[in-house]
């Protein structure tokens, strides 16, 4: 596949390097970063209403709070930049941010 060369064609490239059937969906992780547990667990909300499956960490007591939102998806380009916008709109109001994602693909 031809990906972008930026940080999301180069990270979709090593998927599939590594073995996963990128016609195939896999679990994709985004990272949202929130500034405290109030605008963590709303942007979880509205991430569930918008078809994540959102969970919520402290960050060890440190200022920021992460909100991972896991999508099951093919893990296209346009998807995952998709994804990203999606939540960077969820985030933004409540001071929020995307802080990109991850996944373990789908190779056996």
């Amino acid at each position: 596949m031809d990906y972008p060369p930026d940080s999301d064609g180069d990270s979709l490239r090593r998927v599939a390097e590594d073995g996963s059937d990128m016609s195939l969906p896999m679990s994709i992780d985004f990272t949202v970063m929130a500034p405290d547990e109030k605008a963590a667990r709303a942007i979880a909300e509205l991430a569930l209403a918008q078809g994540f499956d959102p969970s919520i960490g402290d960050n060890g007591g440190k200022s920021a709070w992460s909100v991972y939102c896991t999508r099951w998806m093919l893990a296209t380009y346009d998807g995952v930049v998709a994804a990203q916008a999606q939540l960077r709109d969820i985030a933004q109001p409540f001071g929020g941010h995307c802080d990109g994602w991850g996944t373990f693909g789908n190779a056996p």
